[in-house]
């Protein structure tokens, strides 16, 4: 697999068998769009949050009341954040090794990305946008491999001054000591999350 500035997934289409029953779902506030809320008839008073291909599944008891609800799914949520936080690198952290693997690998590339930012993207690992030199990260890789994560800064820290997938760009690409390896971990992270239907089409399930 070649790391594409827009890479895309494939449509995914197997269910999880999972047996929870989702009921409507109504939790005003909440605006980052990658939230579903589960609820499992199964659960009778434990409650889970996770990460499941960059959204954060939260899984409650059936019958919970929409008011206990909507006070514990943001307290959930905010866990999930916060523990992220202290396990990912920072956004300065991200700037300091972008602009040591382009001195360790591309020296010949003077600039430097104004900024770096984690982003909730499901269909690419990472983009750039030379005009104002910032990069964005997909927050799936929170968490990831550091050869997995260093091979996406130096990806898009390249577009700083290859604009394009050309020659150029690929032989500077072609330069990251562990190409291949990070390569295989993203495909093999895309295909762990093909063998699972999104959470938003699971039946009554409803992404925030």
């Amino acid at each position: 697999m070649t790391l594409n500035h827009s890479i895309t997934h494939s449509p995914i289409n197997q269910q999880l068998g999972d047996g929870d029953d989702a009921g409507e779902v109504t939790l005003p506030g909440i605006s980052e769009g990658e939230i579903v809320v589960l609820r499992s008839k199964r659960r009778k008073k434990s409650i889970s949050a996770y990460r499941q291909g960059g959204r954060i599944i939260v899984s409650i008891p059936a019958r919970m009341s929409k008011a206990d609800e909507r006070s514990v799914v943001p307290e959930m949520i905010a866990k999930i954040r916060a523990q992220e936080a202290g396990e990912s690198p920072s956004e300065t952290v991200l700037m300091q090794r972008a602009s040591e693997l382009l001195e360790l690998y591309a020296p010949e590339i003077t600039a430097r990305p104004k900024s770096i930012n984690w982003r909730a993207m499901r269909e690419r690992w990472g983009s750039c946008t030379s005009v104002d030199a910032t990069i964005r990260i997909s927050d799936r890789l929170k968490g990831a491999p550091s050869y997995a994560l260093d091979y996406v800064l130096f990806h898009e820290a390249i577009h700083l001054h290859h604009f394009d997938h050309g020659p150029e760009f690929k032989a500077v690409l072609a330069r990251f000591p562990e190409e291949s390896r990070a390569e295989a971990y993203l495909e093999g992270f895309e295909a762990a999350e093909r063998r699972y239907m999104p959470p938003a089409v699971l039946p009554g399930a409803e992404v925030l």
